[in-house]
């Protein structure tokens, strides 16, 4: 790993990431705090948090069968790797929703972020913002709207090779630095549904991503056995963007002031599902408040409903099952991923969420058609060990074993090489993931 006299290319030389650990190892004693080995770094996690912390990140819908098809859906497709390619210099960069971004991965809504660190969502917004790689907000989360802005802004201010790759030109309520997206949870007051909106905007989300597959929390035991809400307790977290938005505040500031769960269980897990009908009026309104900005619908599992997006006026969806926590034996993301893209794929911009944990997971969802891969539990377990040093080792390892990937198996870029490549990829519909720990006896 010569770091000497290395030809620029359109993207950072992400792998120096991992000489830079193996030198500091051999040269000081120093090794790294954790492992990012996944199966590793999700154990580790145990220890750094309480139980309510912990099962809050990785509970799973009933007995875990979808996360599991999530992961068994990865392992049946194998990377073919090519020989004697050029690939000196990588293009790992991709442009979504008029965001030129260095990688195709980005930050997947997650809420309540303070059960992982104090900080809550201002740990992943500043690595986001550092990295020039989307970052979104979720309605559930710790902190408020704004907060997370400026958090995000300071970390794209510290200007490096990777966030130097960003570029946008497009219209924006904030002034934003850093690409970031808004996740909505739609209650039935529209009046909120619309202040929620507007601030998004005004503080510079330029991308709304409206869940459709959790109006109320699928049936998790294990959360269940601990009376896991924590908008219930005493001292509750995960209010914040509703106990900041002056609408929800007029009408509930006495209610909640009594009951800790007003916000969540009016505004974000109500139980109460919409219809199209009501996504195409969301989606207008957000047109008119941010000038056509695009729209996004998260919780996408077939093609019929991923017509209906396109039909609703959306510029993207997000194929996922929730990351196996809503509907439990339901099909991998991964197995619907290749006839949604034959579907739509022309037509919308497609994120893949659900199950990824590798370098390679991001490369076989970009062959096989998503135009950028969400990760979510990954960065929560790494913020859990260390805040935003942990949060950034494991987005940085993960940048890393993307662009070694792309080195050692012989494709170039992104753009060119990898996606909608099927010949990239082989299925194989036989053999069986290896299980926790097998990793170890090899």
């Amino acid at each position: 790993m010569d770091p000497e006299n290395k030809p620029k290319g359109p993207s950072p030389h992400y792998s120096l990431y991992q000489r830079e650990m193996f030198k500091r190892g051999g040269e000081t004693g120093i090794l790294p705090s954790f492992s990012v080995h996944p199966e590793e770094l999700q154990e580790s996690t145990k220890k750094k948090l309480n139980d309510r912390g912990y099962f809050y990140a990785n509970s799973n819908a009933g007995i875990g069968w979808t996360d599991r098809a999530n992961r068994e859906a990865f392992y049946r497709w194998r990377i073919v790797p090519r020989a004697c390619v050029d690939t000196n210099t990588r293009d790992l960069t991709t442009t979504i929703f008029g965001h030129k971004i260095p990688v195709p991965i980005m930050f997947a809504p997650i809420g309540i972020n303070k059960l992982y660190t104090p900080l809550g969502e201002l740990v992943p917004a500043r690595v986001a913002g550092e990295l020039g790689i989307p970052y979104c907000l979720s309605t559930a989360a710790s902190q408020s709207i704004e907060d997370v802005a400026r958090a995000n802004d300071e970390g794209a201010s510290e200007r490096n090779e990777s966030n130097s790759v960003h570029e946008y030109s497009g219209p924006n309520g904030g002034n934003a630095k850093s690409p970031r997206f808004f996740q909505l949870y739609m209650g039935h007051d529209d009046e909120v549904t619309l202040s929620l909106l507007n601030r998004a905007w005004k503080a510079g989300f330029d991308v709304v991503m409206l869940t459709t597959d959790t109006w109320q929390l699928g049936w998790r035991p294990t959360d269940i056995n601990i009376a896991n809400y924590v908008f219930y307790y005493p001292g509750a977290v995960g209010n914040d963007v509703g106990t900041s938005d002056p609408v929800f505040m007029a009408k509930h500031g006495d209610d909640i002031a009594k009951d800790s769960g007003k916000w969540i269980d009016s505004s974000v897990w109500h139980g109460k599902a919409h219809t199209w009908e009501k996504v195409k009026w969301v989606v207008n309104e957000w047109k008119k408040i941010s000038g056509g900005r695009p729209f996004v619908i998260k919780g996408i599992q077939n093609v019929v409903d991923a017509k209906l997006a396109l039909d609703a006026g959306c510029e993207g969806i997000v194929v996922t099952n929730h990351a196996g926590r809503q509907v439990d034996g339901a099909v991998g993301s991964l197995e619907v991923l290749p006839e949604i893209v034959e579907a739509v794929g022309d037509k919308m911009t497609i994120l893949f969420d659900s199950g990824v944990r590798t370098g390679s997971d991001v490369f076989k969802a970009l062959a096989l058609g998503a135009h950028a891969v969400m990760i979510g539990r990954l960065y929560v377990w790494g913020m859990a060990h260390e805040g935003i040093h942990g949060c950034r080792h494991v987005l940085k390892s993960l940048l890393a074993d993307l662009d070694i990937t792309m080195t050692v198996a012989g494709y170039r870029s992104i753009a060119q090489d990898v996606h909608r490549n099927k010949d990239a990829l082989r299925y194989s519909p036989s053999g069986v993931p290896p299980g926790p720990g097998d990793h170890a006896r090899l």
